[in-house]
């Protein structure tokens, strides 16, 4: 027995030894230096949603859990940037399958490859059966072609909304609600059966702003007017042929004939190609690009909370954590040898005490360097809340901001627990102690007593604006509610300073930091990507019996145990 037994223990040290050593191997594989040959092809591949904040990728594809998206928007912008400037690098073609990135980062991956081909380099798009956002991004390229027998999905954009007050009622649940500013009823889909007024004049005038923008743009690259492209829209979706009789592509070849297309274009007749993920490894120095001084970017992502264990992979996406933010920040406060901070926010908010927290120490960080807010898809509500240090505000023509307004929700199951034959006694002492029960109702004085703490935080909400933004509150209380705005809105609003991405929010911290505008800058990424060792030998920071901690965007926990929100009025999805 004892000899099986040692031979199962040392069985499992071989197959753990095993483990360790493959995954060094694999690691040191993935960080040798990538040589650029001559005359090469730059091909990038762009599918999913583009994240602002590095996980955590394996060195090579494991099943189940390769293949997940782990280039950043930061590393595009680099990207696109070094191969502009890279003598080696002779043409791209950029194939968007699948995109799913909001409005925000479309722009910026837009904008990279429209910076690219500035620099006399040629762009082929070629699209297999692409979607809105696909074809968004590849009509920045000399030319587009699509597969033979593909499809483009382009018909226009649309809101989708679910109420589900109904099944609520059915359950017997109750969600109770008190909000300030008119836009600001956040939970509609619990507490209505359709949208408020309000709701659909803010949600209209959303569409509208986007669809100009998307026609506007595809007009200017297919030497078309807005008009025209309208009308082709209506006609959509097309097969691939009609596509092309529509003049949205100039012509239908696989793929391998797009590349024979670029070679002959370069007069090559079989040039290297380079993938976008093994050109990302390539240092800006051997790109030609000199860069001294050091730039903070502060991937800020996710719904608010005040702390959250790891995911999967401990990339922690899903989340903007005080706990890990705050000393995040203190850090660079620190750190003599950055010149400014890009703090890039994607976010639609949520807990309000956390984002007070951040925005307190984002302020303390700006007082000692150069701060600027760049704004992605979302940056709104707690998201703009924590954006308001008085530095110079970026926004995206189409990034959703603004919503500046707050709301308490908590939920009463009492009408659930009598269908499933489940009773609760609260015994209390104190006039409120169960104003955040899940099984008791707000009486009238529980209601008036959330209301007063609503409106005070509201209006701590619009002093942080006015202050941040040099404002009165009378000046900011119009364009507040809790609206959301467009960045193109909320820039003739007042709300931010410039249009742009992040070559804006640069220019600008250069300029605070007094850099020379053409002195280059190399941008260092915060949090930092954690390596596959530090995975695999990562501690929680978390304690073990936080269960809770996944479920602080707007969760089920939130929503029983009652919380206060800088939250926007729903997840806003363009399709």
């Amino acid at each position: 027995m004892r000899n099986f037994v040692f031979g199962i223990l040392t069985g499992f040290l071989f197959l753990a030894l095993t483990v360790v050593i493959f995954a060094v191997a694999l690691v040191r594989l993935a960080s040798r230096p990538v040589s650029v040959p001559n005359n090469a092809v730059l091909v990038v591949r762009l599918t999913g949603d583009v994240p602002e904040r590095p996980g955590v990728t394996p060195p090579v594809p494991i099943p189940f859990i390769g293949g997940a998206q782990s280039a950043t928007v930061r590393d595009y912008w680099d990207l696109f940037r070094k191969a502009a400037a890279d003598k080696r690098v002779r043409a791209m073609v950029v194939q968007p399958d699948g995109l799913a990135s909001g409005w925000g980062k479309l722009y910026e991956l837009r904008s990279g490859i429209e910076k690219f081909r500035a620099s006399g380099k040629p762009v082929y798009a070629w699209l297999r059966s692409p979607n809105t956002r696909d074809y968004y991004v590849a009509s920045a390229a000399d030319r587009i072609y699509m597969a033979p027998e593909g499809a483009l999905d382009l018909k226009g954009m649309r809101f989708e909304m679910t109420y589900i007050r109904g099944g609520l009622d059915k359950l017997g649940v109750d969600v109770i609600i008190e909000h300030a500013g008119k836009y600001k009823d956040a939970p509609e889909a619990y507490t209505r059966t359709g949208p408020s007024q309000p709701s659909l004049e803010m949600t209209n005038s959303l569409l509208d702003g986007l669809f100009g923008q998307l026609t506007e743009t595809i007009a200017r690259a297919r030497n078309k007017t807005p008009e025209e492209i309208r009308s082709i829209i209506d006609q959509g979706p097309f097969l691939a042929g009609q596509a092309q009789g529509a003049g949205l592509v100039d012509e239908l070849k696989y793929e391998d004939e797009v590349f024979e297309a670029m070679h002959k274009r370069l007069g090559i007749a079989k040039p290297p190609h380079i993938a976008a993920a093994d050109y990302m490894k390539v240092t800006p120095d051997s790109a030609g690009i000199a860069a001294r001084s050091r730039i903070a970017f502060v991937a800020a992502s996710g719904s608010i909370v005040q702390s959250a264990s790891d995911d999967l992979f401990g990339d922690g996406l899903g989340f903007i954590s005080a706990s890990e933010m705050r000393p995040l920040l203190k850090q660079i406060r620190e750190d003599r040898g950055i010149k400014g901070v890009i703090l890039r926010i994607d976010s639609p908010g949520g807990d309000s005490f956390a984002s007070d927290q951040i925005w307190h120490d984002v302020r303390l960080l700006a007082k000692q360097k150069p701060v600027v807010v760049s704004m992605s898809d979302s940056a709104a509500s707690g998201g703009y809340y924590i954006a308001m240090c008085g530095g110079p505000v970026v926004a995206y023509p189409g990034t959703f901001t603004g919503s500046i307004g707050v709301f308490y929700g908590k939920a009463n199951l009492r009408g659930l627990y009598n269908k499933l034959g489940i009773t609760k006694e609260i015994i209390s002492r104190g006039r409120f102690a169960d104003i955040d029960s899940n099984y008791a109702p707000l009486t009238p004085a529980g209601r008036e007593k959330l209301a007063s703490i609503v409106q005070e935080t509201y209006q701590t909400f619009l002093q942080r604006v006015a202050d941040g933004r040099n404002m009165e509150v009378a000046q900011v209380e119009p364009v507040a509610q809790g609206r959301v705005w467009l960045g193109s809105q909320a820039r003739e609003n007042g709300l931010v300073d410039e249009l742009g991405g992040i070559d804006a929010a640069v220019e600008l911290v250069k300029e605070k930091a007094k850099i020379a505008r053409s002195e280059q800058v190399r941008l260092i990424g915060y949090p930092a990507r954690k390596s596959f060792l530090e995975w695999l030998t990562r501690r929680s920071s978390e304690p073990a019996g936080d269960i809770l901690g996944k479920l602080r965007s707007i969760s089920t926990a939130q929503w029983l145990r009652g919380s206060y929100f800088y939250l926007t009025p729903y997840i806003l999805e363009v399709k």
